[in-house]
């Protein structure tokens, strides 16, 4: 028989909601047939099986939350514990090492069909990671498994492929570095002084854990600075009108936001240095400004991508945005729409807020905080006058930006928001 197990669809995910099955029991699947439709902690996402068989029996029924990632949750005919794949291409395997409880303590036989090395000794991989391996010349004797039971899963040959490999120890020393990181568990609320009774506990979701363990571990983990600048907008909202009035038979309103997002991308390009990353091994530079920007959501945020945004004129960036947006928030973004991004943006305007410091989304080396803009006294050539002022603050780590090149990156921003004409050529 083979063990269907919850995958793990997003670098975040730890548990998932089973939402749907499209198999019931008996029917017979083929590899790259969509099962089942899984929602993570930032989305809903169909997934395909990665082995064919007959469906023998439903684990885990449509509807179930809180499902682990790597528990079985259907079985079909044949040898072999098998993953399932997400339609879009995220990562098919669990990203831990260990076996969870519910499976054999034993590591099953190698499925009919599993490669033989040249001794004769039978190699315990997954299908899919056969098939990568083949496709790539990558020798599976040589490489150590991290998945259920020792077995070399899709990562294991991917990161071969790159020539590193990661051992099974490791990828333990990673998980246990990575649990010793959670924040610790906080006090209740009656240990507190809070008495039980008085307040309404609403379940954390995947979403808001997802949230709440990024937030942590950079707030912990990366050197936060902020760096402040005023601009003026009133030519900017001139200049809106306009492209508004031009594009209002095609469906197209250009935000505020969206010229925030492409006078970003152009600085960034302008200022290399501060479209970059802090790796181990040496600083990340980015070849193309990939501008995340904050969406809230019902129980959280995300931060969908316009990538290679400095190539794009104002209507497409605005029809991009209010597209993923949408999907955004019926968690319809695939991975790749999500996951990554150079640099972020996030905008608190529309809600009166004048001014605020946003965390840093990792592994990002900066993220820009965009204010209310509103009308305040000026002066210019010696007269106090009125002018539309809108507050940015640029968020830096400091192992990559410093304040030298956050100040630089404001200095080549400032003006396109100021004279947006620039950005329309």
């Amino acid at each position: 028989m083979t063990d269907i197990l919850m995958p793990a669809l997003s670098p975040t995910m730890e548990e998932g909601v089973l939402a749907k099955w499209h198999v019931k029991v008996g029917d017979t699947v083929s590899a790259g047939d969509v099962i089942a439709e899984i929602e993570t902690d930032k989305a809903t996402m169909e997934v395909e099986a990665v082995d064919e068989g007959e469906v023998l029996e439903i684990l885990v029924p449509e509807g179930s939350e809180n499902v682990k990632v790597n528990t079985p949750i259907a079985r079909l005919s044949g040898d072999a514990v098998a993953p399932v794949r997400e339609k879009a291409d995220a990562p098919a395997e669990a990203p831990k090492s260990e076996p969870s409880k519910s499976e054999p303590a034993e590591a099953p036989k190698a499925a009919p069909g599993a490669p033989k090395s040249a001794d004769g000794e039978r190699i315990f991989s997954s299908p899919l990671a056969r098939r990568i391996a083949a496709q790539n010349g990558v020798d599976l004797k040589s490489i150590k498994g991290t998945g259920p039971h020792g077995r070399i899963v899709k990562r294991d040959v991917e990161a071969a492929g790159k020539g590193a490999a990661q051992p099974a120890a490791a990828a333990s020393a990673t998980t246990a570095a990575s649990a010793a990181a959670e924040p610790r568990k906080a006090q209740s609320l009656a240990q507190m002084g809070i008495p039980d009774g008085s307040y309404d506990l609403i379940p954390l979701d995947g979403m808001k854990k997802a949230v709440a363990r990024r937030m942590v571990d950079s707030i912990q983990n990366v050197p936060h600075f902020p760096l402040f600048i005023d601009v003026e907008i009133d030519q900017l909202m001139a200049v809106r009108a306009k492209v508004n009035k031009m594009l209002e038979p095609q469906g197209i309103k250009v935000s505020v936001n969206d010229f925030v997002i492409k006078a970003a991308a152009l600085a960034l390009k302008a200022v290399p240095e501060a479209n970059a990353s802090y790796t181990p091994e040496g600083i990340a530079m980015h070849h193309n400004a990939d501008v995340s920007m904050a969406v809230a959501i019902d129980g959280g945020l995300i931060t969908p991508i316009i990538k290679k945004a400095e190539t794009k004129g104002l209507a497409q960036i605005a029809t991009e945005s209010k597209d993923l947006a949408k999907r955004a928030r019926e968690r319809k973004l695939k991975p790749e729409e999500f996951q990554g991004g150079t640099f972020s943006v996030s905008n608190l305007g529309m809600f009166g807020i004048k001014q605020f410091t946003s965390i840093i989304n990792e592994p990002q080396g900066c993220i820009m905080s965009v204010g209310a803009g509103e009308q305040r006294a000026v002066v210019k050539d010696g007269q106090i006058v009125a002018a539309t002022v809108m507050t940015v603050t640029l968020t830096c780590d400091h192992r990559v930006v410093d304040g030298a090149t956050g100040a630089r990156f404001l200095q080549a921003f400032k003006p396109l928001i100021e004279d947006p004409v620039a950005m329309l050529a």
